[in-house]
């Protein structure tokens, strides 16, 4: 057989795969819709259980809990784990329907809100036509947890930069409001419902819910649902482990601002769970959650966190983090789509991103989907990661995000990211703090300012990351910026230099401020292809001066990109076939004709010229292997 090249780790290794075909020993089946259901009965097909739960209740080693289609508001607590591969339980959707685990329950009693000031103090909107409606929560539906109580951040808040935040979306209740499966906007006063239909506020003792429906319509024409549980499927007690998860829909579960990372799915700390075809939608704070939750819990010496596996599925609009994971090592993390995260708008707790691991070892992330991440990072892998491969990515559309992917703090071991593609990311800075620089006065500054961000890959104090055959484009600032933090190395032995990265083989293309920016020399770069790049776009910071050079400069200078090449195309990317089309510009590159044939430009993309291999990448981001002997930068054998 031959090898998965796609699952070669940095280390030359397979990714270790444990998966196996489980051996049921019993299968419990569940229908809610039925009438014949009932938790009493024996759980036979003929006989269906009602719940989840009372399956989870009785579920053993190498028990099958096959579900049928149906809308279940309950959070399924499993009270047993597997074994091993073979001796798994499974919950598994039937295959008839959406199975929908919803952490939302209907209300329908209404009355207008009387009591409370809607104009507010001095002059205001027209209130006239504003219909507001109030609801008074039923304390039977909360059973211990009460999310319109808590806030989104009750547990470690030692990290946010209170200064630099505005701390109102940490403030706001967890409790959300559903409109038909839309969620209202939540407002921290009742008058600024008077601004915004589709709003809503919660009283201070988290008893009563005033909203305003979009258009100012009756309640009663629409679906209302309140968040009354905290998750979908987690278990109650830690290190359950060897649990499958399978085609599951799970909704509006009320989770918190991590730390510590409680999600909708919850592996609560265990092991070799698999979650695969499931959807989680609508999150307030984390969808899925697959290590050691939080690092104010004991580490016990030996401890298997992660071994995990996230397939095939779809998380949609996390308030704060998609995927977390802390001290999660081994995962497998493919296939997925995940959208619309960072809607809370929480990116200076310094959890939120699409998906969020620390200290992650032999990883493996592949053929996931990133798309419309709001003020967070697609992916963040946060200190002491070795070993890991991010390969055959889509990066999309990063709304206010400082970077796509960021690695920090990471001194050990090689991490490869490799035929990606890296799409617009639009930076997250404020444009009223970029300096005005009239006439030539910019030009002759010893030193960029660093107001402007915007970066395709963000390594802070990481060494030996290894960036190869990636598409990188329409970055804000640019495509590789890096920095050391090396005095995060007293105390925590957490900091790098910025030193030994390997920058190969990709595409820049339309990068605004620089393709690559190295802190210092002790770097390599070599066969990409830069594509309509203006002026300085290659840096190097320290020593000072830093130097901003092009491509002949950066050859001769520091000896990087001897088979680099210049380009003035047009690309463009099929956001949906994740394939790019090269073709030749319809604009004309500034500049003199002497300063342009020294460039060297490439306007016909059939003149782009195969380059040395990387022995690290073997294959394109289809997964056809490399031809024999010299290859095309970028992450296609063959340009459209």
């Amino acid at each position: 057989m031959k090898p998965d090249l796609s699952a070669i780790l940095p280390d030359g290794n397979l990714f270790p795969f444990w998966e196996k075909d489980c051996k049921s020993t019993n299968t419990l089946y569940i229908d809610g819709a039925n009438p014949a259901a009932s938790d009493t009965n024996d759980g036979t097909e003929a006989y269906p259980l009602k719940t989840i739960q009372r399956a989870a209740d009785l579920a053993e080693p190498g028990t099958k809990v096959r579900i049928h289609a149906g809308l279940y508001r309950e959070c399924v607590r499993p009270r047993k784990g597997g074994t091993d591969p073979e001796h798994m339980i499974c919950y598994e959707a039937f295959g008839d329907g959406p199975v929908m685990i919803r952490a939302s329950e209907e209300v329908t009693a209404f009355s207008p809100s009387t009591g409370w000031r809607l104009r507010g103090f001095g002059p205001g909107p027209d209130v006239s036509n504003v219909k507001i409606y109030a609801h008074r929560l039923d304390p039977d539906m909360f059973r211990g947890y009460n999310p319109f109580c808590a806030v989104n951040i009750l547990h470690d808040r030692l990290f946010i930069e209170y200064d630099k935040t505005d701390m109102t979306p940490y403030l706001n209740r967890r409790g959300c409001v559903f409109c038909d499966g839309k969620p209202l906007k939540q407002v921290p006063l009742y008058q600024d419902m008077a601004k915004a239909d589709g709003t809503y506020w919660v009283e201070h003792n988290g008893q009563t819910v005033h909203f305003r429906l979009p258009g100012d319509d009756d309640p009663a024409n629409h679906r209302i649902e309140l968040t009354v549980r905290e998750q979908c499927f987690a278990p109650e007690e830690p290190f359950l482990s060897y649990i499958k998860v399978k085609g599951l829909v799970c909704e509006h579960a009320a989770t918190g601002a991590p730390v510590p990372q409680r999600g909708a799915i919850s592996a609560f700390r265990g092991h070799h769970w698999v979650i695969e075809d499931c959807e989680v939608n609508w999150s307030n704070g984390v969808a899925i959650d697959v290590g050691n939750e939080c690092w104010h819990h004991e580490h016990f010496p030996g401890q298997t966190i992660g071994h995990s596996v996230i397939r095939g599925c779809t998380i949609r609009d996390a308030g704060v983090c998609g995927i977390a994971g802390l001290f999660a090592e081994e995962m497998l993390i493919e296939d997925n789509v995940i959208e619309g995260t960072g809607w809370q708008r929480m990116e200076l707790s310094w959890e939120a991103g699409a998906i969020k691991l620390h200290n992650s070892v032999n990883a493996l992330f592949r053929r996931n989907v990133f798309r419309n991440t709001l003020r967070a990072d697609h992916l963040w892998m946060d200190c002491g990661n070795e070993n890991n491969r991010i390969t055959g990515n889509l990066f999309l559309n990063g709304i206010e995000q400082r970077e796509a992917i960021f690695i920090e703090c990471t001194r050990d071991g090689v991490n490869l990211i490799d035929n990606n593609i890296i799409w617009n990311v639009e930076g997250r800075f404020d444009p009223a703090k970029v300096p005005v620089e009239p006439g030539s006065s910019g030009w002759y500054k010893l030193k960029e300012h660093d107001v402007v961000n915007g970066y395709a890959i963000y390594g802070e104090g990481t060494d030996r990351l290894h960036i190869s055959h990636n598409l990188i484009g329409k970055c804000r600032y640019g495509g590789y910026y890096a920095k050391p933090v090396s005095f995060r190395m007293a105390g925590f032995d957490r900091g790098g230099t910025s030193r030994k990265a390997k920058i190969f083989n990709n595409i820049f293309y339309d990068c605004g401020e620089a393709a690559i920016c190295f802190p210092t020399a002790d770097n390599e770069a070599e066969g990409n292809l830069y594509v309509n790049m203006r002026g300085g776009y290659l840096r190097v910071m320290y020593p000072e001066p830093e130097n901003c050079l092009n491509l002949p400069a950066w050859k001769e200078f520091y000896g990087f990109d001897q088979t680099g090449q210049n380009a003035w195309l047009d690309v463009s990317l099929n956001e949906e076939t994740a394939r790019a089309a090269f073709s030749p510009s319809a604009s004309q590159p500034f500049g003199l004709p002497k300063q342009l044939e020294r460039l060297r430009l490439i306007l016909d993309p059939a003149q782009i010229q195969p380059v040395a291999p990387d022995p690290f990448v073997r294959s394109d981001r289809t997964g056809a292997p490399h031809p024999d002997g010299n290859v095309l930068p970028g992450p296609f054998n063959h340009l459209d």
